[in-house]
């Protein structure tokens, strides 16, 4: 039978913590990934290390360019695969909005009485010939 002991702050030396907070703060892998590579235990672990060790401003909770899964938002050096995929998340975004628009004006007119969309009448007689 195997037992596993549970590893403490101090079994990890200051100069792997800080390789480990330099890697996540350049976007080379994410704190869960870090944990999972290295073997590190504690879910919130590295948290720790890079509010500690790290170079970003953690005193107003997450720093507003990291976000929830822990990937820098747009990190400088992008492979073309990557700028595909937030292009492609970018797009899906811009074209939900205008959806989320239509029906909040629907559902303003239907509801509520309040007319926003101007009468289409005199347009489209207009270009009737």
């Amino acid at each position: 039978m195997t037992s596993i002991s549970k590893r403490t702050q101090r079994d990890y030396s200051l100069a792997f913590k800080l390789s480990v907070v330099d890697k996540v703060e350049k976007s080379e892998c994410t704190y869960k990934q870090a944990q999972d590579h290295y073997g590190i235990q504690g879910a919130s672990t590295v948290l720790v290390w890079l509010r500690k060790h790290g170079r970003l401003d953690w005193s107003k909770g997450t720093p507003n360019h990291m976000s929830e899964v822990g990937y820098m938002s747009e990190p400088k050096d992008l492979t073309p695969e990557q700028k595909i995929k937030a292009l492609e998340k970018e797009l899906e975004e811009a074209k939900l909005k205008p959806q989320f628009f239509e029906t909040i004006v629907d559902v303003l007119d239907k509801d509520f009485g309040v007319r926003i969309r101007k009468k289409q009448r005199n347009k489209l007689l207009k270009k009737k010939p």
